[in-house]
C-alpha cells in the first residue's frame, strides 16, 4: 500500500506480492467492518481456539482473488483443515511437492477479533517449491501493510524494515504465546515465559503469531518464541523476519521449514541465548 510520501517501494500490477496485497487489503477492509457484528461463534481445539463466519468467509474471498490470477496454484487455508497438530502436519505434507503454495491465515487473532481487541491481521504467504518466496501480512485496524519478497527486503508503509539492535536476552522486548492448546503447547510455553520473564526486559502476548513475528520484523520486539503453531500462522511472518535481517528457526536451532510447530525469531543477536535459556527450562517442546 502507497502512501502520499512515495514510497521506496513499488510492486508491479501483476506480481505475485501485487495479488498478495491486494487480497490482504481487501478480506482485511471486510473484516475490519465486521468487529462487534459477527453472528456465528464456534469453538475448535478447545473452548480457547475460536472460529467466527468472518474467518471463513475471508478465506474464501481470498482463495477468490488469488485463484483469479492463479488458478492452478495450491491453496493452504487454516479454516480448509481440521485443528490439531495431526491434521496441520497432514495437510503440510499433502502439499510437499506443490510448485506453488499459498499459505493463508484470513484472521491471526481470531480472539481478539471476537473481543475487539485491535491486535489481529491477515497472512498470506507464497511458497514456491517450498521455498517462502512471498510474505504479506496486514493489520486492518492500524492500516499496516508489511510485505516480503525473498532477497528484496521487508517493508511497512513502503518503508524498509529492519531487526531491532539489542544484543543481550536481558535488555530484549520479547513476544510470547498462550497456545489455545492445552495438553502440550501452553505447558511447554508456560515453561519458557517463566524462564524468560526474569531474564529478558519485559514480555509480551499480543496474541497474534503473524503480528509478533512483523513487530520482530519492524524491529519493535527483539524477538518471539511459541510452541505449538501452524504453517499458516507464521509463513508470511517468517520471511518478514529473515528479510529484515533477523534470524528464524526452531525451538533448538534447526532451519524452518513449514512443517515447523515451535519456533524461535529474533533480531539475530539474541537467537543462541533464547535458545539456550528454552533448552535450559526443557521449553522447547521438541
Amino acid at each position: 500500500m502507497e502512501d502520499n510520501n512515495k514510497p521506496s517501494y513499488v510492486v508491479g500490477s501483476k506480481s505475485f506480492t501485487a495479488v498478495a496485497i491486494n487480497a490482504a487489503a481487501k478480506a482485511g477492509e471486510w473484516i475490519k467492518s465486521r468487529v462487534g457484528i459477527y453472528k456465528e461463534l464456534n469453538t475448535k481445539l478447545s473452548p480457547q481456539d475460536l472460529v467466527t463466519e468472518v474467518d471463513k468467509g475471508a478465506e474464501i474471498m481470498i482463495r477468490k482473488l488469488i485463484k483469479t490470477h492463479f488458478p492452478n496454484h495450491d491453496f493452504l487455508g487454516e479454516e480448509s483443515v481440521e485443528p490439531g497438530a495431526k491434521a496441520s502436519a497432514e495437510a503440510v505434507a499433502g502439499y510437499a511437492d506443490s510448485e506453488y503454495l499459498w499459505i493463508v491465515d484470513p484472521i491471526d487473532g481470531t480472539t481478539n477479533f471476537v473481543h475487539g481487541n485491535p491486535y489481529f491481521c491477515v497472512s498470506i504467504a507464497l511458497a514456491i517449491k517450498g521455498e517462502l518466496t512471498v510474505g504479506v501480512i496486514y493489520d486492518p485496524m492500524h492500516d499496516e501493510m508489511f510485505v516480503a519478497e525473498k532477497g528484496k527486503g521487508a517493508y511497512v508503509h513502503g518503508k524498509p524494515m529492519s531487526v531491532s539492535k539489542e544484543t543481550e536476552l536481558s535488555g530484549s522486548l520479547l513476544a510470547i504465546g498462550y497456545n489455545p492448546e492445552r495438553e502440550f503447547a501452553l505447558p511447554n510455553n508456560m515453561k519458557g515465559i517463566a524462564a524468560l520473564s526474569t531474564r529478558t526486559r519485559s514480555l509480551r502476548a499480543m496474541g497474534s503469531a503473524a503480528l509478533h513475528l512483523a513487530y520482530v520484523a519492524a524491529g519493535r520486539l527483539t524477538g518471539y518464541y511459541e510452541v505449538g503453531l501452524n504453517s499458516w500462522d507464521v509463513a508470511a511472518g517468517v520471511l518478514l523476519v529473515k528479510e529484515s535481517g533477523g534470524q528464524v528457526t526452531d525451538t533448538q536451532g534447526g532451519p524452518y521449514h513449514l512443517a515447523a510447530r515451535h519456533l524461535a525469531a529474533t533480531n539475530g543477536h539474541i537467537h543462541q541465548e533464547l535458545l539456550q535459556t528454552l533448552k535450559e527450562a526443557e521449553a522447547t517442546g521438541l
